[in-house]
């Protein structure tokens, strides 16, 4: 099953502040293999296909270093077509001499890892549904040690040559305030709650292990960081039509929550000050 198409609403491009961006352009190059989309002074937009856009990095004007202890990014999560993929890039990253962190999480098998500016991020695959364990409501996951060498035997001769052309943007996991709130939040633009953590709560539409991931592991109650500092700028949720936007967008309002026209969709900001923009795929 696709988690990540009609008829679910889904993670899309994420777009975050780096401090030197030609830094950043060849790591997410080089390291993560992503392909340059669209490239301005102090803008990239970066693909796995060629044509849709994944992760926007940028530069902005009087950029700041990253603050600790803020709401925003815990990490962003590319989601690899098959487990051979998975295998190829961890001999990549050993050729690399790549620091990562890895584990086993029962639906899926992850890898960790931090961009020069300390941007998190994840890499992983998931196992087939048919394997989940779900009790009333609730898949069953959990952090386990990753089985590296039959991912490793699984690809094979298989090297790796960049992200593979059905990578998608799988979920995106956030620093937030405050649990209760965010939750009601996000169930407003379409998302329940299908585990937890201590301090954490993983959400997702139509059945999916998470679309989104929330925790107070900074800080209960921790401040917005400041405008223009390394990190989340924004991330964009794609929602299989209109009506379930509009939908989305009149349960937001109704918690007092603003949604603004943005271009060709519609922006709005979580309770933890995270910008969110929404569109229809």
């Amino acid at each position: 099953m696709n988690f990540h198409t009609v008829p679910h609403t889904y993670t899309g491009e994420v777009h975050l502040n780096v401090l030197d961006i030609n830094r950043a352009v060849q790591f997410y190059k080089e390291v993560i293999g992503f392909k340059v989309l669209e490239e301005a002074a102090a803008k990239v937009v970066l693909t796995a296909d060629g044509n849709t856009p994944l992760l926007i990095i940028e530069q902005p004007e009087n950029v700041m270093p990253k603050e600790a202890h803020k709401s925003g990014l815990y990490h962003f999560a590319l989601l690899l077509p098959k487990r051979a993929d998975l295998g190829a890039i961890i001999k990549h990253f050993i050729q690399q001499n790549v620091r990562i962190g890895a584990a086993d999480h029962l639906v899926s098998e992850a890898l960790y890892l931090s961009d020069p500016d300390g941007n998190g991020i994840e890499i992983y695959i998931d196992r087939d549904p048919a394997v989940w364990s779900w009790d009333n409501g609730k898949v069953a996951m959990s952090t386990d040690a990753l089985d590296g060498e039959s991912i490793i035997a699984e690809s094979g001769e298989q090297t790796w040559d960049g992200l593979p052309v059905g990578t998608v943007m799988g979920h995106v996991h956030l620093h937030v305030a405050n649990l209760p709130e965010s939750e009601t939040f996000y169930n407003a633009l379409g998302f329940e709650v299908v585990t937890d953590y201590p301090q954490a709560l993983f959400m997702s539409n139509g059945k999916y292990h998470h679309h989104i991931g929330l925790n107070t592991w900074n800080g209960e109650g921790v401040s917005r960081p400041t405008v223009g500092s390394v990190g989340l700028q924004s991330y964009t949720l794609i929602y299989p039509n209109e009506a379930t936007l509009k939908e989305a967008i009149t349960k937001v309002e109704a918690l007092d929550g603003k949604v603004e026209l943005n271009g060709s969709g519609f922006v709005t900001v979580d309770p933890s000050g995270i910008q969110i923009n929404l569109r229809v795929g």
